[in-house]
């Protein structure tokens, strides 16, 4: 059996195993197209092929950015990684500026995108990326060259030799890819990783998650050029999990009925709307049915795992699950069996509920520095508790600081951010990763994060605010979409609130009246301030006083990627919405 030590070696390890017909499955004008196992590595070589006749050096950067999830990404990745060159996947919705300084700092000499927008953004600046040597693309446009030609180049096989050459000279602990963090503030981070970092993690993480091999299905959405989702798809190469691709976030409904999937990655935000959009179909309902649904809904926020509610709770449970539960289930396919989530803190109600479902969520920990996985839950053998992120994966070593900090120590800590020594020594010390997040570990070997290091204020009264802490248990409201607790120096915290103004509306055309279409009417709007108060104060029961949000404002945009409040994987840029909201910030703390 192949040894895996480098990442290209997981699709060969799934062929000596399983050739599946199903490996890799994405959807071109409407229909899904299967690549087995074998194809897959045969385009990965010719690809590599092509690579070396066009001049492809070892170390060589080649970016990959692209719109969807897809099979050219996987086929590109294993092919340019054999020549011993090094991938630098980029997210597509961030600026061309960003694409500019990525592709200039990692000195990126060829570059795939998918389609004619993702092109639009790198000819803008292409010109100011002097040692950018050619642009292909994925989908068929006019006037740029198209990876098709690098396949049809590489079918000659008489270089395959170079290509095993140039394998074999590839060493575990050699750079594999370097990955740009957005980060919250400044310019993005480049993250060395090794092939022994991304495949120590896979290897070491994978048995935490509980798959039939080469029966199982995952559905692809989230953001491939991100490391989770990623580690992920290595996991689903090793496990031989037939892995589809969806369109797009707007299609992932359709497209998980059409795959009806038995596993996908989720980030916290997603499974918020999909919590609300059970919670808003249930609220239309009637009479018994909805009497029903609410004592579902309700059993299933009690939710603890492993009985430890009482034989009585179980057999509620199991009427839930039946009657109510079952339809939430078939919504998502019908054959959903587990879900990993990561990337930011999951709010408890969503563990218990979609457990209580039948489709738990297993929650993990861990940064892009750390490849990602530190910790992870796991249904079996007791390894899932609610309110952590679960225990440590094997091989790996965390310790709590003084200060609450958690420091990680293990193959899977990154070489280093490239071109940044200071950087990396102010981070990796006295042999310790400092991840920059809060927690602690209980006496059972799990981990809770408290807060980010980072972002914990005072308050002018000397109180230590946590407001990620209070930011989940404020976005429980349906009415509130996204929020941001403010008060660094201040005498309270207070926060800025993008409400959920899909949801308002459809609430004001059920309570019969009228709140305008326009988001700048609705946040004035008397009766829409009324309920998020009241939300806000039945939420703030659950913290000390010097916690409570005592003031707010509603912001009538919709915060987003692309308008730069929130990072590519949905996380704050808190200090770009304070700038931009500042003159709320100012009606606050002035007023």
């Amino acid at each position: 059996m192949i040894s895996i030590t480098r990442l290209f070696d997981f699709p060969y390890y799934q062929l000596e195993k399983n050739n599946l017909s199903a490996c890799l499955v994405t959807k071109y004008n409407g229909k899904w197209i299967e690549t087995s196992t074998q194809e897959y590595i045969d385009k990965a070589n010719a690809i590599s092929r092509a690579l070396l006749r066009i001049g492809v050096e070892k170390n060589d950067k080649i970016a990959i950015i692209s719109s969807s999830n897809r099979t050219e990404w996987n086929i590109m990745d294993i092919g340019a990684l054999q020549t011993g060159a090094q991938t630098v996947p980029i997210y597509p919705t961030i600026s061309e500026e960003d694409y500019e300084f990525i592709l200039n700092h990692s000195e990126a000499s060829y570059c795939f995108v998918s389609d004619e927008e993702v092109l639009r953004k790198v000819n803008l600046i292409k010109n100011n990326v002097p040692q950018l040597k050619e642009v292909y693309s994925f989908n068929e446009i006019i006037g740029c060259k198209n990876w098709a030609e690098l396949l049809a180049l590489g079918e000659d096989t008489s270089n395959q030799y170079l290509v095993e050459e140039r394998k074999e000279n590839v060493k575990p602990e050699e750079l594999a890819t370097i990955i740009y963090t957005s980060g919250t503030t400044g310019k993005p981070k480049g993250v060395m990783l090794s092939h022994n970092n991304i495949v120590s993690n896979v290897l070491d993480s994978s048995p935490r998650i509980p798959f039939e091999e080469g029966t199982s299905v995952a559905l692809s959405f989230l953001p491939i050029c991100h490391i989770f989702e990623r580690v992920i798809l290595y996991i689903y190469q090793y496990y031989s999990v037939s892995i589809y691709f969806a369109e797009s976030i707007d299609k992932l409904s359709v497209n998980i009925n059409e795959v009806k999937p038995t596993v996908f990655s989720v980030v916290p935000r997603l499974l918020e709307k999909v919590y609300d959009k059970i919670i808003e179909k249930g609220s239309a309902l009637t009479g018994i049915k909805r009497k029903l649904f609410f004592w579902s809904v309700d059993l299933g926020l009690r939710y603890e795992p492993y009985g430890a509610n009482g034989i009585w709770y179980e057999l509620q449970l199991k009427v839930a699950r039946k009657l109510v539960f079952s339809k939430w289930k078939e919504g998502l396919g019908g054959n959903l069996n587990v879900l990993v989530s990561g990337s930011a803190a999951l709010q408890q109600r969503l563990t218990r509920v979609f457990a209580a479902a039948g489709m738990p969520v297993m929650e993990g920990y861990g940064l892009t520095e750390t490849s990602p996985v530190i910790t992870v839950n796991d249904i079996r053998n007791h390894g899932f508790k609610i309110g952590t992120v679960g225990k440590v994966i094997q091989n790996v070593e965390v310790k709590i600081a003084s200060d609450g900090e958690i420091l990680c120590k293990g193959p899977n800590v990154m070489m280093g951010y490239y071109k940044d020594e200071k950087l990396t020594n102010e981070t990796i010390y006295e042999g310790y990763f400092h991840t920059g997040d809060i927690g602690e570990v209980d006496s059972e070997g799990f981990l809770k994060i408290t807060d980010r290091k980072k972002e914990m204020f005072k308050t002018s009264g000397g109180k230590y605010i946590a407001p990620q802490i209070i930011e989940n248990a404020m976005k429980q409201s349906l009415f509130i979409e996204q929020i941001m607790v403010i008060g660094d120096g201040e005498k309270m915290p207070a926060a800025l609130i993008q409400p959920n103004f899909t949801y308002i509306k459809s609430w004001a055309a059920k309570e019969g009246f009228d709140i305008g279409d326009l988001n700048e009417e609705i946040i004035c709007n008397s009766r829409v301030i009324e309920k998020i108060q009241e939300d806000i104060n039945l939420y703030n029961e659950k913290f000390g006083n010097w916690e409570k949000i005592k003031r707010f404002e509603l912001t009538p945009s919709v915060w987003s990627v692309e308008g730069g409040e929130l990072t590519p994987t949905l996380k704050l840029k808190r200090k770009i919405v304070k700038e931009k909201y500042i003159k709320l910030y100012d009606k606050i703390y002035n007023s």
